[in-house]
């Protein structure tokens, strides 16, 4: 397995979510919604998950196995380490809000 693609956006919150990317397997797959969190030990890449009805947060995707796992959280963390650019929430809003008021 080879991720030939990894794209991402630095985030501006007061949580600990620092960055959203994606990345491409192979050329032919894809994963979004990949998070970097700043953790207790430092930062490390949390897999695309969704809410339970009784609360729980369960993973829509994830590898399987430890050397893949690794793979990934390399990948992405070389990118965030090479971003320079972060997006704060308010700026997308701004920056939605301009463009809802261009198309009119």
């Amino acid at each position: 397995m080879e991720i030939t693609d990894v794209r991402l956006r630095r985030v501006e919150t007061d949580g600990r979510m620092k960055a959203i990317s994606s990345i491409t397997i192979d050329g032919e797959f894809v994963v979004h919604d990949i998070r970097v969190i700043d953790g207790n030990d430092g930062l490390f890449v949390a897999m695309p998950s969704k809410r339970t009805p009784d609360g729980e947060f369960r993973d829509i995707a994830h590898p399987i196995n430890s050397d893949t796992r690794a793979k990934i959280q390399d990948a992405v963390l070389v990118a965030y380490a090479e971003a320079d650019e972060v997006v704060s929430e308010d700026a997308e809003v701004a920056a939605g809000t301009e463009e809802e008021g261009n198309e009119e």
